[in-house]
């Protein structure tokens, strides 16, 4: 019999669920009344031309929830990518920020864990097909489930593990969190997020952090310790109850915290307005985001709240 490993956090936890804590979020969901009319804006000017011929420059564009595009030393990549309509029985809240036709050729995807909010198989098939030779960068565990499903540039990696993508080094870094998409598949591959710099970075500030999912943890602080970063996608939604959530999706506020852990230059939010996965909504993950931020004194211009399908550069 063989018996497949079991990836767990930093502390050694697997984040474990009872079934009576289910229901009991269950019951509280129910006597919730929640305003759910906000929608995140669409960019009033997409760059698409400009995403298309871009070679040289840093960029980040925001699709939506964990979905980024990102640009850097030439090459074209691609977090998490959901151009799902529904998730479960919900609608998708508001459409991605660019169409899948829209993007320019991509090289590469990085994938933070496999929930499926962040490992959508129907949009990596699309891309792969758009996209002759794009490789996957995933959590260890992964590859075997990828390959099975035909994808044939596979490429795994475990914690503080670094892969070279032409002149991209690529850091797959901890967080908090816990996988699972059968009922037999508990924690049987990792989760994280992705360093992304360029391979002759001079120890200066050009590294993306994609932080994927995650609690609020140590190392947040470690991986600040580690890199020069500029731009931290952090997540800041889908935590309510907290009681039942905090183990595995930061607060806004934890998300505050994350990013001054890290140490990082700029924060740009995301996991929030495109699919309600717990009792918040993206108006209250933004109203307490930016409450903190003002509370903390910290400098408006370091955060840079995107609308879906726009790009910052650097």
């Amino acid at each position: 019999m063989i018996t497949r490993r079991r990836y767990e956090n930093l502390d050694g936890s697997q984040n474990h669920k009872k079934l009576a804590h289910l229901r009991q979020w269950r019951k509280e969901r129910k006597a919730k009344i929640k305003d759910l009319s906000y929608r995140v804006p669409q960019a009033e000017e997409r760059q698409l031309d400009y995403l298309r011929s871009n070679r040289t420059q840093t960029t980040v564009t925001w699709i939506g929830h964990s979905t980024f595009l990102l640009q850097m030393g030439g090459r074209n990549l691609i977090t998490d990518p959901v151009w799902a309509e529904r998730m479960g029985l919900e609608k998708r809240l508001a459409p991605p920020g660019l169409r899948l036709e829209e993007l320019p050729p991509i090289d590469a995807v990085l994938l933070s864990h496999s929930h499926y909010d962040h490992m959508h198989l129907p949009t990596l098939r699309q891309l792969a097909r758009a996209n002759a030779g794009m490789e996957l960068f995933v959590p260890a565990g992964l590859g075997a489930k990828l390959r099975s499903c035909g994808f044939a540039h596979v490429t795994e990696a475990n914690w503080w593990e670094e892969l070279r993508f032409g002149s991209l080094e690529l850091h797959f870094v901890p967080a908090q969190h816990w996988t699972r998409r059968t009922l037999f598949d508990m924690n049987t591959s990792h989760w994280g997020g992705w360093i992304v710099r360029p391979t002759n970075h001079g120890g200066k500030r050009h590294a993306i952090y994609f932080a994927g999912d995650s609690g609020y943890f140590p190392g947040f602080k470690l991986i600040g310790d580690r890199f020069p970063i500029k731009w931290a996608l952090m997540p800041i939604g889908a935590y309510e109850p907290e009681w039942f959530m905090s183990q595995q999706h930061v607060s806004p506020e934890q998300a505050v915290q994350a990013f001054l852990d890290c140490g990082a230059e700029l924060f740009v939010p995301m996991h929030y307005g495109a699919f309600r996965l717990a009792d918040d909504t993206p108006r209250e993950a933004l109203d307490r985001l930016l409450a903190e931020w003002t509370r903390r004194q910290l400098e408006p211009e370091r955060l840079r709240v995107l609308h879906h399908g726009e790009t910052l550069r650097q």
